[in-house]
């Protein structure tokens, strides 16, 4: 566990000194008033106090956080597909699309724990660590990281030992992981799984082989589905600044803001489903295909796999028609649907504050983003 010791998530002998560290920090007191704002600190202490293990934090601290998250700003959370888990909770690999930068994982743990399958590891990018406390209480919560903007000579050691974590956490250890289909969230929604996580997912393994490592590894796709994702003006605000200007890049003023939109406002209904794991698939690969060839074909099952299994709101459709100017799915929603959601637009729009504010062009970017997922679904009908 040595050469993991950068990445892994807290030990259980770290946990006591983990705890006291963030009951001591202004900062974390700070953010945790925004989901409990009547909190009596002390109280909270002697409870942070009483958590000897991950276990015990993740399974009472951090369980009953999320719920009331999801219980202030979600209408629903609901997730199907749970026959499809390993009869012997065999340790997975879960695999989804990404929405929000900290509940995609966090939802899905919660719901995972309610079947009693247990949670999960989950790969966590340190661009998103921006205060030493966010990566001591991400750690103790049972979350890895992965390092993120390293140089293209160290890129390759990285991966290695990333992808090691991860089939050591799967095989030695018997626990599951999350990881995103991509390195960061898809803005628009057109949801890729990306080759180079899938390469570097396989060169952990022990196979000498790139199709059985990742086999090894369980992989279960997960289809995650908002009916309103807090982020979407700032991602529409985003292309727009990198439209202007190719050299745009995010601060971590950025990142934060978006970590507390996605936690903090409304997202309506909330939906997961779990798609079959897909060895079956991988093992009717012809493994002696060419390599970028191989990787493009295994995205291929796990995006159809997603694809496959959104579930869709009433301003899903009514985006669809409204960017394509169609009525195709007028018989999936009403007038009131489709004003509700064009007040929803305007409202996200309004936020939006640039000198040079292209109305029609962020529109048209927001309309893509709840479109995207139902123009994907209807490739695998």
């Amino acid at each position: 566990m040595n050469d993991f010791d950068d990445i892994r998530p807290l030990n259980n002998d770290e946990v006591k000194e983990a705890i006291e560290s963030l009951i001591a920090n202004e900062d974390f007191e700070r953010a945790f008033r925004y989901i409990y704002p009547d909190v009596n600190w002390k109280e909270f202490s002697a409870t942070m106090r009483s958590f000897k293990t991950k276990e015990d934090f993740k399974a009472k601290l951090a369980y009953e956080a999320v719920m009331t998250v999801a219980k202030k700003t979600t209408f629903s959370l609901t997730i199907s597909g749970r026959s499809r888990l390993p009869k012997d909770k065999k340790p997975c690999t879960f695999i989804s699309n990404h929405r929000d930068i900290v509940l995609d994982a966090s939802f899905l743990n919660v719901m995972l724990y309610d079947v009693g399958y247990g949670m999960t590891q989950v790969a966590i990018g340190n661009n998103l660590l921006i205060r030493p406390w966010i990566e001591t209480l991400v750690r103790l919560n049972n979350s890895f990281i992965v390092k993120r903007g390293v140089s293209v000579r160290q890129m390759l050691e990285v991966s290695k030992t990333l992808s090691a974590y991860i089939h050591h956490a799967i095989k030695e250890t018997k626990e599951s992981v999350w990881i995103a289909q991509r390195e960061g969230r898809a803005k628009d929604s057109d949801d890729r799984t990306q080759g180079s996580v899938l390469k570097m997912l396989s060169i952990g393994g022990d196979k000498g082989n790139l199709l059985l490592n990742l086999m090894d590894l369980n992989i279960v796709p997960v289809s995650i589905s908002y009916e309103f994702d807090p982020c979407d003006y700032l991602k529409a605000k985003e292309f727009q600044m990198k439209r202007d200007n190719p050299d745009f890049v995010k601060s971590q003023r950025d990142d934060l803001l978006s970590m507390e939109t996605g936690i903090l406002s409304d997202k309506g209904r909330v939906h997961f489903t779990l798609a079959s794991p897909i060895n079956g698939s991988l093992a009717r690969l012809d493994p002696g295909m060419e390599k970028n060839e191989l990787v493009g074909a295994i995205a291929a099952i796990i995006d159809r796999e997603i694809y496959k299994h959104y579930r869709f709101y009433p301003c899903n459709y009514v985006a669809y028609d409204l960017l394509h100017g169609t009525r195709r799915f007028q018989a999936h929603y009403g007038p009131k649907d489709k004003q509700r959601f064009e007040d929803y637009l305007r409202g996200q729009l309004d936020k939006i504050v640039l000198p040079d504010k292209d109305e029609a062009f962020l529109r048209k970017k927001l309309l893509e983003m709840y479109s995207n997922p139902l123009k994907n679904h209807l490739v695998t009908l």
